[in-house]
């Protein structure tokens, strides 16, 4: 077995018995970095030197007695998560050359772990996309199939581990951007809820959805993950104290007996490929073989979902965005014409040129709903709305034990196919955008193939319930075999 194909577990149980070396593991994933990703294009920057530092550091921790999980783990971090000494792009050219001066709390507390960082992933240019195919500086491919997109925003780190570049990668996810590329490239990830882990050092897109979480080989892993990066900081006032989450609680086998499935009806309807709607029905036919109960609930406003985070969204990036580029929002117009003719006006005399063609949409779009007399109109009403949708998940919430849907409505699409159509790709987050709305935890786990190409099923849990999603992900992982499928590149 190449070490670089190893899951969290299996290298940690190795570097325990002193079989392999972490300098070993790190050169393996160093090596098929070099090899495939020519073709994938997953990273933007590779440590070599760094990490190969990094990793005979942590053999020494283990030589002097240390144990840890994540001791010794080589990984990869998505690019709009700060590193110290590491260049940070976002996937654009404006931080083309920014090397942050200080470490994300998720980072700070990986690095604590003695996980080695690789390197940095490409992604849509500041998170904003749902295939990877908008970043600066080209688009990643899906090692399933190297004409098609990999997911996004997150793509560069779901394509990284799915090709085994690493161990583990991490992901930020503000309305599916860790779900929708680990469905479409066939790994595990997981969105914690909102506040489990700190967002310190992210650079913000939405700063309400934005979530980082872990994209892994086994449901276990994810675990494993989320407990190192978890826990409250004094920096992220929105982070909370809670318990953190157990590692072992990824590897628990049975008892499932007894718990109840929620199926939304509203994610069972017309729009979803045939081919993907069967794989997810024959995974609900797997784990009612594992004592699963099922039981349709209703979440009537599911269909505001994807209107609602599209005008949320936009109007946070517009504002987090200003930082980079001195363009100013809420503005005092009456008139929409007018209202226009100024947003352009304001456009073309900044710093505009650096951002790319969606960047700068969402900018657009958001100072738009901001602006005086339609702020009401627009972001007003959907905050109620979204309050609205976390009250309905939560209700339903209390009666089922976690909620499953499919991740995505169709595998992987052609890169190139909808890039010419923003409605539609943003409908791509049809089925992920309510629980980061709630803020509650989801995960997609890989549960089959349409087409040849990988299909993802979510479950949605209640509020810091990380542990429920784990313990059934992990029993239908050890009940089938989707997740041991690997790409050839």
């Amino acid at each position: 077995m190449k070490l670089n194909t190893l899951t969290i577990k299996q290298a940690g149980e190795m570097l325990a018995k002193k079989e392999i070396t972490s300098v070993d593991l790190t050169k393996a994933c160093l090596k098929q970095i070099k090899e495939t990703d020519g073709k994938i294009k997953a990273c933007l920057t590779v440590c070599e030197k760094e990490a190969l530092n990094e990793a005979k550091k942590a053999d020494e921790r283990r030589a002097s007695g240390e144990k840890g999980d994540l001791l010794g783990i080589p990984y990869l971090a998505k690019d709009n998560i700060l590193t110290s000494g590491v260049r940070t792009t976002a996937a654009s050219k404006i931080l083309k050359n920014y090397i942050a001066p200080y470490d994300a709390t998720i980072i700070k507390k990986l690095r604590q772990a003695g996980a080695v960082l690789l390197g940095k992933t490409n992604l849509d240019e500041f998170a904003h996309g749902a295939s990877t195919e908008n970043s600066a500086y080209g688009a990643t491919h899906n090692p399933w199939d190297l004409t098609r997109v990999p997911g996004g925003s997150s793509g560069g780190s779901a394509a990284a581990v799915a090709s085994d570049m690493c161990l583990f990668a991490l992901g930020t996810d503000t309305g599916g951007s860790i779900r929708c590329p680990a469905s479409f490239c066939g790994i595990t990830g997981l969105k914690p809820t909102y506040g489990r882990s700190s967002r310190f050092g992210l650079i913000a897109m939405t700063s309400s959805t934005d979530v980082p979480g872990p994209l892994t080989k086994t449901v276990a892993d994810a675990a494993v993950v989320l407990s190192a990066i978890a826990g409250v900081d004094k920096n992220d006032a929105t982070t909370v104290n809670k318990p953190h989450p157990n590692p072992l609680l990824g590897k628990e086998r049975g008892g499932l007996e007894g718990l109840t499935i929620g199926l939304p009806k509203e994610y069972f309807v017309g729009g979803t490929d045939k081919g993907v709607a069967d794989v997810i029905n024959q995974a609900i036919e797997e784990l009612k073989k594992l004592g699963v109960k099922f039981k349709q609930v209703n979440l009537p406003h599911t269909k505001y979902g994807v209107p609602v985070y599209y005008i949320i969204t936009p109007s946070e990036v517009s504002s987090n965005l200003a930082r980079f580029d001195g363009i100013k929002y809420g503005l005092s117009i009456q008139d929409t014409d007018r209202a226009k003719a100024d947003l352009m006006d304001i456009y073309t005399k900044s710093r505009g040129k650096g951002f790319g063609p969606e960047a700068k949409r969402r900018i657009m779009l958001g100072t738009y709903a901001l602006s005086a007399g339609y702020f009401d109109a627009y972001y007003l009403q959907a905050q109620k709305v979204r309050t609205k949708i976390k009250q309905e998940m939560d209700k339903v919430l209390e009666t089922v034990d976690c909620l499953l849907t499919p991740t995505a409505p169709h595998i992987a699409f052609k890169i190139g196919e909808q890039s010419s159509d923003p409605l539609k790709m943003y409908l791509e987050d049809i089925f992920v955008t309510g629980a980061s709305l709630a803020g509650l935890p989801a995960i997609t786990i890989p549960c089959g193939f349409d087409q040849g190409l990988p299909v993802g099923l979510q479950l949605i849990g209640k509020r810091f319930a990380e542990a429920m999603l784990f313990k059934i992900g992990h029993n239908y992982e050890q009940a089938t075999e989707w997740h041991l499928k690997r790409a050839k590149v």
